[in-house]
């Protein structure tokens, strides 16, 4: 890895200096109960998760049939998983999925000014298979959320998909060596394997401010963005919000997106800020296939690979894709646990000083762009790079600038203090809205699963929430658990991740469909043995890097779990996705038998 140069070495004092800063800033922004200052939008706060794009659910009886491969989710996990599946020739894959169509996220999230941050020729999965070329650097969410529906239709996924449709139990029956799949619109039907793709951004959550419930005006979540109250689409044109005083909640990587779209037609915009995001330039421009390199066959799985080499400090011989992410990639490695440091004795005092060049070269963009200078100030991020994901806008700052946008920093009352019956109480000031937007994320890394909502029952009974309160984590690679036959799970536990994270899921997707494929062709189930399970739970603990005490001294945000830490453990694979998807590869080729159990006699 190689770590941008200083022009200027910080001096011992000013390193000081600043990380004084960094700790008297994060004080000022946390809070006592960590992620319980959030509320999940369920019970009386459901109608904030409620569809809003389906109209109403098409009546059906409920299904009692069995298929070959249930898969839980329809995102991009989801999709990837169903159509790997269906390339190797599974005929009756079913997708469950709680929207009304395929997308995931990308179903969820439509609100004004959606882009996504990672260039679309390497984060739209399939482009390849597909024959699909993005026409700009960074893809708007509608063409995204196009793309995952081009999937699931080039590769038959909406034959047997369920929509506005959630999974309430998983139940292994052990006799016909099948799960048991129920729903909650009264669906009990068999699965051979059952892939779980339930996402990393799946359920809303709203903040705990007190006197929520006793607001009048208009409210909801930018997930769920309520055209028939502004009016317009996700290009702007809100005329609803013609001469209305407009509230925002949340200024991270949605915020930074939807915040100048706003500006442009409410009334008057109030921002209301707990801590700044990091703001760097994002660049957005049409590219040409030819630019992209399109114009040759395998150029999007060569320039998504060579993006991963990048993010994760591996060599590569050229940047192809030659943005703020590559060129800001090893300030990743506190996130990312694949970067070399062999050779580097005094690789902290070098990564903190590029960390300081980064930060300042941010902080100085904000003071050039805003005017007013307690604005400007307000809006400087004091925090390392890694504390918090970072944001691309070039028209965020510049909003700032408006006489009818006013920034609310509520730092020092450590968040908004109250909301009344007319608005919003921020720093004893009370601000009358008529319209209030919660750009406050996901629970990440929350689903039915990890919750409990969607209790997954395996051999014997035993509960895998259950068993993971007792053991801890345990897997293999992170797709297999012992006890727990034909289930595989995508996602980052005991696994690798990276910035691109469709990458990292069709990644899994390739390895998901090849475990169903070896086990038909053996007539078996895929189940690890627990002392396969012991063994890769020593390989993600003997190499996992000590990053807890960077997370400890952080702002909070849900990197850290807002200020509470990042402990370390054997929570993911500690060299990469690089070297990750290497040994994935030739597990397959040389040991994927390992995982094979013999059927149960009962029925053979």
């Amino acid at each position: 890895m190689t770590l941008p140069q200083c022009d200027t070495p910080p001096t011992p004092q000013r390193t000081a200096d600043l990380r004084e800063r960094h700790r008297i800033e994060r004080e000022r922004r946390v809070r006592p109960e960590g992620p319980g200052q959030y509320r999940p939008t369920s019970a009386e706060f459901g109608y904030f998760a409620a569809d809003p794009y389906i109209g109403a659910v098409p009546e059906r009886e409920p299904l009692h049939d069995t298929v070959d491969v249930a898969v839980v989710g329809g995102g991009f996990g989801g999709i990837l998983a169903g159509a790997r599946l269906r390339r190797q020739g599974v005929a009756r894959v079913r997708v469950v999925e709680k929207g009304g169509d395929f997308g995931g996220t990308w179903y969820w999230n439509r609100y004004p000014g959606i882009h996504c941050d990672i260039e679309s020729h390497v984060y739209l999965p399939m482009l390849d298979e597909t024959g699909y070329v993005p026409e700009w650097k960074y893809a708007p969410g509608e063409e995204i959320r196009r793309h995952a529906v081009r999937i699931a239709e080039q590769f038959g996924l909406y034959e047997d998909a369920l929509f506005s449709t959630a999974v309430t139990s998983l139940t292994w029956d052990e006799t016909a060596q099948q799960w048991v799949v129920a729903t909650d619109r009264g669906d009990e039907f068999r699965a051979t394997y059952v892939i779980t793709a339930t996402g990393t951004l799946t359920e809303p959550k709203l903040p705990g401010i007190p006197g929520i419930e006793e607001y009048q005006g208009h409210t909801f979540h930018t997930s769920r963005w309520d055209y028939g109250y502004t009016g317009g689409s996700p290009e702007g044109g809100m005329t609803g919000l013609a001469g209305k005083r407009v509230g925002v909640v949340g200024t991270g990587a949605t915020g930074v997106q939807v915040i100048p779209m706003l500006a442009e037609d409410a009334g008057h915009l109030y921002v209301f800020q707990r801590t700044p995001s990091s703001v760097d330039v994002r660049g957005q421009r049409r590219m040409t296939p030819q630019e992209a390199g399109a114009d040759r066959g395998g150029w999007a799985a060569e320039r998504r690979e060579n993006f991963l080499r990048i993010v994760s400090g591996e060599y590569a011989e050229q940047d192809l894709v030659a943005d703020r992410w590559t060129e800001s990639a090893a300030l990743l490695e506190k996130l990312l646990p694949s970067f070399r440091r062999d050779g580097e004795p005094d690789f902290e005092v070098a990564y903190e000083a590029a960390d300081h060049t980064t930060m300042n070269a941010i902080r100085d963009r904000v003071a050039a762009e805003v005017t007013d200078p307690a604005t400007a100030a307000a809006l400087q991020p004091w925090y390392r790079y890694a504390c918090k994901r970072p944001t691309f806008s070039d028209r965020y700052l510049p909003t700032f600038n408006r006489d009818d946008v006013t920034l609310v920093d509520t730092a020092d009352s450590h968040g908004i203090e109250c909301m009344t019956a007319r608005g919003v109480v921020a720093g004893g000031v009370e601000y009358e809205l008529d319209c209030l937007v919660f750009a406050t994320g996901f629970s990440v890394g929350a689903s039915g699963i990890t919750s409990g909502g969607l209790p997954v029952i395996g051999r014997d009974g035993v509960r895998l929430l259950d068993a993971r309160a007792q053991h801890g984590p345990r897997t293999l690679h992170g797709f297999t658990s012992n006890g727990f036959p034909n289930l595989i799970q995508m996602g980052s536990l005991q696994n690798a991740s990276s910035v691109n994270f469709t990458h990292i899921l069709d990644e899994q997707a390739v390895h998901a469909a090849a475990l169903v494929a070896a086990a038909e062709e053996h007539c078996a189930v895929v189940e690890p043995t627990r002392e396969a399970e012991d063994t890769w739970i020593g390989i993600c603990a003997q190499g996992a890097p000590d990053h807890e005490w960077f997370h400890a001294e952080c702002t909070p945000g849900y990197y850290n779990r807002e200020g509470r830490g990042r402990p370390n453990g054997p929570f993911a694979y500690p060299h990469g996705a690089v070297a990750f998807h290497d040994l994935l590869r030739r597990w397959r080729e040389e040991n994927i038998i390992e995982v094979l159990q013999a059927k149960a006699s009962a029925s053979v």
